[in-house]
């Protein structure tokens, strides 16, 4: 159980970074850009529903800030939860 516990977690890190350089690509890189395009593609299904529920704020989207604090705690849960498994 530890190494599908460590597994999960590499995951959901990796996805967090991804959506930091999401984040920061949208302020330097043109929409259409290939590398853009494709790392939207992997973040915007899950940035969507946010965007629904908190809306930009003094036109700063912050969708990315609560997507990754919910895999910060969805992780941690898992994490915990496979450990105590073990």
């Amino acid at each position: 159980m530890i190494l599908i516990a460590e597994i999960i977690h590499r995951i959901i890190q990796f996805f967090v970074l991804i959506v930091i350089i999401q984040a920061i690509l949208t302020f330097f890189m043109d929409p259409y850009h290939p590398v853009r395009r494709t790392i939207d593609q992997l973040v915007n299904p899950f940035l969507d529903p946010i965007r629904r529920i908190v809306p930009p704020i003094a036109n700063l989207d912050f969708s990315p800030v609560v997507l990754i604090i919910i895999l910060q705690i969805l992780d941690s849960i898992l994490y915990r939860l496979l450990i105590g498994l073990a």
